[in-house]
């Protein structure tokens, strides 16, 4: 096992740092049967003779007259070949010398942008109101700019840096309440419960800002605030005034302009510092709410041949939950985080380390790679999560891996969305860090693995991936409009083996849900669950539960 999982942190970071530049500095043109195009003498794009500026850099063709190159049509000598995912014809072209090298690292992910563009019309279109919302206005509101208004932007206040700030502070949040009863085979809980997530966010730019936020019916996503008709009967008070999230966000570049007065991106680095929410690797490698941390995340880079890339470094020292979604206050976190844009997918590479005592689960080691993208009309998402014990295996910390695969469609002919997702785990992996009321690592593939996140309502598959296999496959519904949508889904979890850790509430089992939810008006949704289950060697698990969400 040891050997598996040095093999996939290898992997990881062979894809991170093995790219090699072309020798042959070449761009692939599309070839042309019907007209003659036309070469940009910038950047070397090609494009219909009709363009009057180049589609890719914008260089006016009009201004370069004879110097913009004409592209002859596409013959039999031209050595048309198969480019791309697309299996296009394309006609190789030598490039000029000064031209930027590719990386052969894009193949693997489909085309970055470069050589690459769509021309926008240049015919005028009206603005587009028709069933256009009003403004969603917060329940308080302050500052000479509304959010999400319209009309004059006030000057706002101009500091020696040359930043200019417009202050607005604005309460928004939202508010659940559930009836709701849940069996999973052993035992039954009914209950009135409800959740309130309420934050205050300053805002000094669009990217400069003070969020607070407190959760004031719970404590720790365990206990909450309602009434329990089953197992007892009980009134449950939570009231507390703890603060949940309490960070600053702010981007360098916006702060201190005067230093890049030309905006060349130096200075493009944005921070986060405070207790803030985390999620990683769509939360399987991270998925906390509220922990103490300081991130530097640097979006304007251009590695591998990608698009984009954004990197991020992240120290987390205090509020971190381990695997067992228990607090550890000893521990603290390094993460090194990776997202690469690509002409025809997105690439993730993260990398955590968790520095902890020995007694409470000890030092672990994680790496995850993903690749989201399509493939016809498909749309594909595989996610590899490995981890690594340094020290004893607990519940805490422990080796194991996690295979992902996520795929849909849109139906023809409808907005109608079916899902087919599925996952491997391999031994007991862990998280690097996981909320109070986060669960396991599963949550993604389908509501029959996701909890609710609300009272004792659980996930009706379980959500931890300890030496099992599952899948769920999902059909979701729009009723008419995007007002009103039902989701179907059937799905199963089969163990490979006895797992060391949370075996006894992961049994073999195959469940079938249901679920229905219409907007009420624009701040408010009702939904409706349903499911039933058939776990082995247990009575039969149901639940029923109905919830209204409020957006204020």
């Amino acid at each position: 096992m040891r050997a598996l999982l040095t093999a996939v942190f290898v992997v990881a970071l062979a894809m991170a740092g093995a790219f090699h530049l072309s020798a042959a500095e070449t761009i692939p043109v599309a070839a042309s049967t019907a007209a003659a195009g036309t070469i940009c003498p910038t950047c070397g794009e090609s494009m219909s003779p009709t363009f009057n500026f180049c589609s890719n850099c914008g260089t006016n063709l009009e201004a370069f007259k004879g110097a913009a190159t004409r592209m002859p049509d596409a013959g039999p000598a031209d050595h048309a070949h198969a480019d791309g995912p697309s299996g296009r014809s394309n006609t190789t072209i030598a490039r000029p010398a000064t031209a930027p090298k590719k990386s052969r690292f894009s193949d693997l992910f489909g085309h970055s942008s470069q050589g690459h563009g769509s021309a926008l019309s240049d015919k005028p279109i009206p603005l587009q109101l028709d069933n256009f919302p009003d403004r969603p206005k917060p329940i308080i509101e302050w500052g000479q700019n509304p959010f999400l208004g319209v009309g004059p932007i006030a000057p706002g206040i101009t500091l020696p840096t040359g930043a200019t700030w417009q202050p607005s502070f604005i309460v928004f949040g939202t508010a659940r309440a559930a009836l709701q009863t849940f069996d999973n085979g052993r035992g039954q809980i009914s209950e009135l419960v409800g959740r309130l997530d309420l934050f205050g966010n300053l805002y000094l730019t669009p990217t400069e800002r003070i969020l607070i936020g407190f959760r004031p019916l719970d404590r720790d996503g365990l206990d909450y605030t309602g009434y329990r008709f089953d197992p007892d009967k009980k009134i449950h008070r939570e009231i507390n005034a703890y603060i949940t999230t309490f960070f600053v966000q702010g981007d360098f570049g916006e702060l201190f302009p005067n230093l890049d007065p030309n905006d060349r991106g130096t200075f493009d680095i944005s921070f986060a510092l405070g207790r803030q929410p985390l999620n990683f690797q769509d939360g399987i490698m991270i998925n906390e709410d509220e922990i103490d941390a300081i991130g530097f995340s640097r979006p304007s880079n251009f590695f591998l041949g990608s698009s984009a890339w954004r990197t991020t470094a992240l120290f987390a020292w205090n509020e971190l939950n381990r695997n067992n979604n228990r607090r550890e206050s000893s521990a603290k976190l390094f993460g090194f985080f990776n997202t690469a844009d690509y002409e025809t997918s997105t690439l993730d590479l993260d990398f955590a380390y968790v520095n902890a005592e020995a007694d409470t689960g000890g030092d672990g080691l994680y790496a995850g790679v993903g690749i989201t993208r399509r493939f016809g009309l498909i749309n594909s998402t595989t996610r590899i999560n490995a981890s690594l014990s340094l020290e004893t295996q607990t519940a805490a910390v422990s080796d194991g891996v996690l295979l992902f695969q996520q795929l849909s469609t849109t139906m023809p002919s409808s907005k109608d969305v079916a899902y087919l997702n599925a996952f491997w785990g391999i031994n007991d992996y862990s998280s690097a860090a996981r909320g109070e009321d986060r669960g396991g690592p599963l949550g993604a593939i389908g509501i029959l693995f996701a909890a609710q996140g609300l009272g004792g309502y659980g996930a009706p598959l379980g959500n931890r991936a300890n030496d099992a296999v599952g899948a769920a496959l999902g059909y979701q519904m729009f009723l008419g409009s995007a007002d009103r949508q039902i989701v179907f889904e059937f799905g199963g979890r089969v163990a490979t083996q006895t797992p060391r850790f949370f075996a006894a509430s992961q049994p073999d089992s195959i469940a079938a849900a249901a679920r229905y939810q219409m907007k009420l008006n624009q701040h408010s949704v009702l939904i409706f669950d349903a499911f039933v289950g058939f776990p082995e060697n247990r009575d039969t698990a149901y639940g029923l539960r109905s919830e209204l969400l409020l957006k204020f």
